[in-house]
């Protein structure tokens, strides 16, 4: 009978297929058990890198725009300097303006002696005689009888006008242009009115009743090139003045940068194309029956070199309205000028001015308002003189 193997033992011939068998599925279990970890550093590896890199962007991106803030608070920071010195430059030159203009109030004198009356300077290579006054008569070719009532009553002649000229730097000129036609007799009579007297100011510029307005900017701009002054004024031909008050008049505003003196209006704006002012820009001014803005009559007013300086410069872009006072008026709207409304300069003719000098408030002017300037001033220019003036002495005893 054959003998059975126990239960509970393995036969020998076995163990080495066992150990063999077990050994690659050991080999097999290691490899499978470290391949996960190595795909994982892997990937943590490129997460890690990948996050750094982004870091590093974020980084640029941040260092960039906080660049391009830099840049923009820079370029504001500048900006506020230049305010700042645009406005410190600005006080800078206002205080030098108002120590000049003290300077000229306290001492009656320019503050620089090179500046005195009668002194010869240069101005863009240009000689320019300082003065205190230009007074510019405006007159026409038709008008050589006026300018000899104004020659023979308030106006100085030969020596005379040169002694004013010097002593007192008060320049006075009859304001003319030329005609249409080169070289004509009305230009010749001038010529030779000019070679008698001496005391004309010839303007390029066309003769013409409606070229009053232009003529105004050329004769400033004239008088701003030849003469250095504080104050240059404009008065008709058949206007009385006074230059010894006159004078002092002004004077009482030399410390004053940009002032226009006259007697102040605010007359209708004419739409009626049939009256004599009428104004062909009427509708620029409102509605019908409106006023225009304040301004100085055109019989006489005075306006300080900074005014007259500007209108030379500015002369090209300057609106010329119908009525000559008009235009003036309107340069300086919107200006940091002062208006004086100088009633005496505006006085009727007698009684009116003569009550006036008698009471001692002699007039700077007188005319009549009816007629725009005296009437018949060519007869009664003298009368006016003997009844209102102040006396052939009276502008030579002024201290300016």
């Amino acid at each position: 009978m054959m003998k059975t193997r126990s239960s509970g033992k393995i036969s020998t011939k076995w163990i080495p297929i066992f150990c063999i068998s077990f050994f690659f599925i050991g080999m097999l279990f290691t490899n499978r058990l470290w391949e996960p970890p190595e795909s994982d550093n892997k990937l943590i590896a490129s997460h890690q890198q990948n996050e750094e890199l982004k870091v590093i962007c974020e980084d640029c991106g941040t260092k960039k725009k906080s660049k391009d803030d830099t840049d923009v608070m820079e370029e504001v920071s500048k900006t506020h300097e230049s305010i700042k010195m645009l406005r410190s430059l600005d006080k800078s030159i206002s205080m030098l303006q108002m120590e000049l203009a003290a300077s000229r109030g306290s001492n009656k004198e320019l503050v620089h002696p090179r500046e005195s009356v009668g002194t010869v300077i240069k101005q863009n290579g240009k000689p320019k005689k300082k003065v205190f006054v230009v007074i510019g008569i405006n007159t026409a070719f038709s008008s050589r009888r006026r300018r000899d009532s104004v020659r023979e009553s308030w106006m100085p002649q030969g020596e005379k006008l040169k002694k004013l000229e010097k002593e007192k730097g008060i320049v006075i000129r009859f304001t003319i242009g030329h005609s249409a036609t080169s070289n004509s007799i009305l230009d010749r009579a001038i010529d030779s009115e000019e070679a008698q007297h001496h005391d004309f100011l010839r303007l390029e510029h066309i003769e013409g009743y409606h070229e009053l307005s232009a003529k105004t900017k050329i004769y400033f701009s004239t008088a701003v090139a030849k003469w250095d002054a504080d104050f240059y004024v404009k008065v008709d031909d058949d206007v009385h003045l006074n230059l010894g008050v006159f004078a002092s008049t002004l004077a009482h505003y030399r410390s004053k940068p940009r002032v226009y003196i006259g007697c102040m209006k605010s007359g209708p704006v004419l739409a009626d194309k049939n009256v004599k002012y009428h104004e062909p820009e009427f509708w620029k001014f409102g509605e019908d029956g409106n006023k225009y803005f304040r301004h100085a009559t055109g019989q006489i007013y005075a306006i300080s070199k900074d005014l007259a300086t500007y209108i030379s410069i500015n002369q090209p872009i300057l609106h010329k309205f119908a009525n000559e006072d008009v235009s003036l008026g309107s340069w300086f709207i919107g200006l940091d000028v002062e208006h004086i409304d100088e009633r005496s300069m505006c006085c009727g003719t007698p009684p009116d001015c003569e009550w006036k000098a008698q009471a001692g408030n002699v007039c700077v002017a007188s005319f009549d308002w009816s007629c725009s300037g005296i009437c018949q001033s060519v007869e009664k220019m003298k009368f006016v003189h003997e009844k209102c003036g102040e006396g052939d002495d009276g502008v030579w005893g002024v201290s300016l």
